[in-house]
């Protein structure tokens, strides 16, 4: 059973919901693990695993969807190639080349006869050194697949998420690197996510320490004016996310204006409509900001338009974002 805790409605409300605290995970049979198959059960480390105790490690999340031609990771190459940026920074160096991860990504969902998954790999530090010096310990990789529903929830996609601007800002560049998907720094999402949950909200969006909006805990942002498709710089501590490139893609042949600017609190309280966007959460409308009703007060049109055409790009019913969909048997 998934797990509940009762929050209050916002800050200032008397009333309280229910709140979902965590999508559940279904296990799969096989996960690769630096070459081999393991039992799921058997899939372990030792506790003294310096990414345990100091979270150097990097990872992706990825998804496949059924398609008329089999299953198909939506850009697994481009998470891969994202995973090796975020290991080349981390000064990990992956004892298998890109192709190779790309094929056991494939080989893994083959194993576990599923389709439509969420895909997790981990580049992470083996047992042998331990201390702040990650350099001397050996660098492993593990892929891991599983029946994974919505992140925000079923009801986020139809009726919107409501928002806070959090109190914890996102990372400086100079203090942890955002442009890499690190194990550790999700330290901050997590912060940001507990507070907003138990404030009785469904997420959280951090500023940069300029005070620029930044992202989710685990999505990308957007808003929406007049025809005007706007997200935040990456400069101003948001990850380079590959839904956030599909959906700037997907907007610009719609012929809407895309701009990648600083956005700050208010230009969210004032949009027509806003969105997030992440592999996990996939497209989710915002419906509000620290209690103020964005455009209509549910998720516009824009939204929707993008949502639907994302969704059948995600299923290889788009011909011209047909290279997206990488299948699993070729």
């Amino acid at each position: 059973m998934r797990g509940e805790i009762v929050v209050p409605v916002s800050p200032f409300a008397s009333s309280y919901r229910v709140l979902e605290s965590a999508v559940p995970i279904s296990p799969t049979s096989k996960i690769w693990m630096s070459g081999e198959f393991v039992d799921w059960d058997d899939a372990r480390i030792h506790v003294l695993n310096p990414t345990l105790h100091y979270g150097w490690g990097v990872f992706e999340g990825i998804r496949a969807y059924e398609t008329a031609d089999g299953p198909a990771v939506f850009r697994l190459t481009d998470h891969i190639a994202r995973l090796y940026r975020s290991a080349k920074i981390y000064v990990m160096d992956p004892p298998f080349t890109q192709e190779k991860v790309v094929a056991a990504t494939k080989e893994t969902i083959a194993v576990n006869e599923i389709g439509s998954c969420y895909i997790r790999p981990l580049v992470y530090l083996g047992y042998g050194e331990m201390g702040l010096n990650p350099l001397p310990s050996p660098v492993e990789v593990m892929i891991a697949v599983w029946p994974w529903g919505a992140y925000l929830g079923e009801e986020a996609e139809a009726n919107g998420v409501r928002a806070m601007i959090s109190s914890w800002k996102r990372n400086d560049p100079n203090i942890t690197p955002p442009a890499a998907k690190a194990s550790g720094q999700y330290l901050n999402s997590s912060l940001a996510k507990v507070a907003a949950v138990k404030a009785g909200y469904d997420e959280a969006i951090l500023t940069s320490p300029n005070g620029h909006i930044a992202d989710g805990t685990g999505e990308n942002v957007f808003i929406v004016s007049g025809r005007k498709v706007i997200t935040p710089l990456l400069s101003d501590g948001p990850l380079g996310g590959i839904t956030r490139a599909s959906i700037m893609r997907i907007a610009a042949d719609q012929g809407y204006e895309v701009l990648e600017q600083h956005i700050v609190r208010t230009d969210l309280y004032l949009a027509d409509e806003a969105f997030f966007t992440g592999t996990a959460a996939e497209i989710v409308p915002i419906v509000s900001v620290d209690d103020r009703q964005i455009g209509t007060g549910k998720p516009g049109p824009v939204t929707r338009e993008l949502l639907e055409i994302f969704h059948r790009a995600t299923r290889g019913e788009v011909e011209r974002y047909r290279s997206w969909n990488e299948l699993v048997a070729s």
